[in-house]
């Protein structure tokens, strides 16, 4: 399930990418199916592990064009370990929020971007994202869990501040919202919960199949109660 439209971001065949915070890699596996260099980034080394097996399944079954190319990096997103201006895209994808230091992550992404380059943000979205703390405190208060909610202005304008130029916005992912509240209404980690098995089996068929019923539908929910927001930005040439 992507979050990142990546033919808005104007990724092409061989660039250099960066999926900082990749978790496990559903960002870095479509790049690199698309034929881009591409470095996945995270603290978690038991995620990275993961994230590299998949790369060289993909290689083995054929699923990459011939001189792309995959790695992944362990560190810290206050101090990456690259060179300024290394990468052509790149990718932050519900990372921001984990973030303390938001503003310093924010500059070091702008950093290793080179002039001219995109970057695509996600975060969760104001409305949907404030229902669920509301619900249930155990939904963010975990270690390492959401410690803040961004609205559209905020997050904007802390990206614009950095350097960055604000080229679109989209709000993704609305048929997953209602599962949220749900899972915050009747205990995030209650599974079993009737309401939740039932929903949960409607979004699997959403992804799996993606009925025409359920595209259009999420197409309506996306305006509305979209669960993720995104921010298309551009470092400037000079």
């Amino acid at each position: 399930m992507l979050t990142v439209d990546f033919d808005r971001l104007g990724l092409q065949p061989g660039e250099r990418v960066l999926d900082m915070g990749c978790g496990a890699g559903r960002h870095a596996f479509e790049m690199y199916r698309r034929g881009a260099d591409v470095v996945a980034f995270d603290q978690d080394a038991d995620e990275l592990a993961g994230v590299l097996e998949v790369f060289g399944a993909m290689k083995e079954q054929g699923e990459v064009p011939a001189g792309a190319s995959a790695d992944i990096k362990q560190g810290d997103a206050l101090a990456l370990p690259f060179a300024d201006g290394e990468f052509d895209r790149v990718v932050a994808a519900e990372v921001l929020e984990h973030v303390p230091a938001d503003i310093q992550a924010i500059g070091e992404l702008v950093r290793v971007l080179r002039p001219g380059g995109t970057i695509a943000v996600t975060v969760p979205r104001w409305f949907p994202e404030i229902v669920n703390w509301k619900l249930s405190s155990a939904y963010h208060e975990v270690e390492g869990g959401h410690i803040r909610i961004y609205t559209d202005a905020e997050l904007g304008d802390k990206l614009t501040r950095a350097g960055l130029v604000l080229e679109g916005k989209d709000h993704v992912h609305g048929l997953h919202t209602p599962y949220w509240w749900i899972k915050c209404a009747v205990g995030v980690d209650n599974d079993d919960h009737p309401l939740a098995k039932a929903y949960h089996r409607l979004l699997v068929w959403e992804i799996m199949k993606q009925p025409k019923a359920l595209q259009v539908a999420g197409k309506v929910l996306d305006p509305l109660i979209g669960k993720s927001m995104v921010l298309y930005l551009r470092k400037p040439a000079a």
